[in-house]
């Protein structure tokens, strides 16, 4: 379980080291805004999501893990309370992102192709002979645990700006980015553990502990990775933009 630990972390230090992410600071704020308006349709996949990785499980214990972290996604199911979704369009716009750029936004050929390619990958996971440590594995790492490396990163340029009298104004960005972080290893996670990941990874734990399945843990985890760095990648020429 540690060698699987030092491999995941490190493709987290890679993926923090994308040059978009590790220079999110200097690119200029119209790139900035492209980025975050293109990341918001990869977000409004992630329900879609994990409904399929739903479909497809058969472990009890993962189903109740996901169902859970999916109903936390809407919270009040008489309509008084927003969703995360309204939460993150809230953000953008306390970022300054007007509704007229909001309204006219268009998932780029390249984000549609990542989130083709999630879908993908889901399906592929789920048609394996080993189906649910596939799923779980894409669930936590693509869905949470690198959905927090980026928010840490776009968080360096947003805290500033949702940040006001000492206040921490965010409703969407910085909240994922504590709750979705991988806090304990593979290793030493617990029930006790609260974060998305952590619940995510005590049932994946089991899973591998008793199965020949490291090949399969890490065949998922790189192919999400690859997901995550296709997205950025469109981006890079913002790079040559700012002169980073």
């Amino acid at each position: 379980m540690r060698e699987l630990d030092r491999f995941e972390d490190e493709l987290i230090e890679r993926f923090k080291g994308h040059p978009v992410l590790a220079n999110i600071a200097s690119l200029a704020e119209e790139d900035f805004v492209a980025i975050l308006l293109q990341r918001r349709f990869v977000s409004l996949a992630f329900t879609p999501s994990y409904d399929l990785a739903i479909d497809l499980l058969r472990d009890e214990a993962g189903l109740r893990i996901a169902r859970s972290i999916l109903r936390e996604e809407y919270p009040d199911s008489h309509g008084n309370t927003r969703s995360h979704r309204e939460d993150m369009k809230d953000d953008l716009l306390e970022l300054g992102v007007s509704r007229s750029a909001l309204v006219g936004s268009r998932p780029t050929t390249a984000t549609k192709r990542v989130i083709e390619d999630t879908f993908e990958l889901i399906a592929d996971a789920g048609a394996h002979a080993r189906a649910d440590l596939r799923l779980l594995t894409m669930l936590r790492f693509w869905g949470e645990v690198l959905v927090s490396v980026e928010y840490g990163r776009l968080w360096e340029r947003m805290g500033p700006l949702l940040t006001r009298d000492g206040e921490n104004r965010s409703r969407f960005y910085h909240p994922h980015y504590v709750h979705d972080a991988k806090a304990n290893s593979l290793a030493a996670v617990s029930r006790l553990s609260t974060s998305h990941s952590d619940r995510l990874a005590t049932r994946l734990s089991e899973l591998l502990a008793r199965e020949e399945s490291a090949g399969c843990f890490r065949e998922v985890e790189e192919r999400s990775l690859r997901l995550k760095v296709d997205f950025y990648d469109q981006f890079l020429p913002a790079l040559e933009r700012a002169g980073a």
